[in-house]
């Protein structure tokens, strides 16, 4: 059983330059970020409550997504950059969510799916952060999330298949995938996580 996913496209290089040329306005944009992931997981606990197989594990990564959150906010606060005033809206995400089914079990699978992938993505990011930052605390800070959202990505695809047949699951999360591609694609390139 592969829990695991190959994304379609690997992010740009111009991406990658973005980010290091706003740095601070990154940092700014993945504390939102950070904020939003541990919002989405603990959403799951309150829109299905009775899915309790997969709620342990839903607190868990809300907890260590609000961690990460703490952690940027002590980098932003130490170079003495502030947090947003409100969460701005995510292109990328907005437009994944327009495509989810609307049925309550269908769209359950489609928003564990859309979790996996947005993690997957955030996995990737972090990596090329962690690979083409100068500073060597915020390039072992990146590596070491790198790791923990690529972790993230796996779980949610292990909660789908807690509930629904490996096949529909995996043919669901490659359609997904493409979608999330062309999505990136589309986006303008900006210093933000997605």
């Amino acid at each position: 059983m592969k829990l695991s996913l190959d994304l379609a496209s690997d992010s740009k290089p111009e991406w990658v330059a973005a980010v290091i040329a706003n740095f601070d306005d990154f940092l700014q944009d993945h504390a939102d970020c950070e904020r939003k992931a541990s919002a989405m997981a603990m959403s799951f606990v309150a829109k299905y409550p009775d899915r309790k197989e997969i709620i342990p594990e839903l607190i868990e990564t809300g907890i260590e997504e609000l961690e990460h959150f703490q952690q940027v906010y002590m980098l932003m606060a130490s170079r003495g950059i502030p947090l947003q005033h409100s969460i701005g809206e995510d292109p990328y995400l907005k437009q994944l969510i327009k495509l989810c089914h609307s049925g309550r079990d269908e769209r359950f699978m489609d928003r564990l799916l859309i979790a996996s992938v947005v993690e997957t993505r955030g996995a990737e990011r972090f990596k090329l952060v962690a690979e083409n930052i100068e500073d060597p605390e915020l390039k072992q800070f990146y590596k070491m999330l790198w790791i923990s959202e690529a972790k993230h990505g796996h779980i949610y695809v292990k909660m789908a298949l807690n509930y629904f047949e490996k096949a529909p699951v995996y043919d669901r999360l490659s359609w997904w995938v493409d979608q999330e591609a062309a999505i990136l694609d589309s986006l303008e390139i900006r210093s933000a996580l997605h």
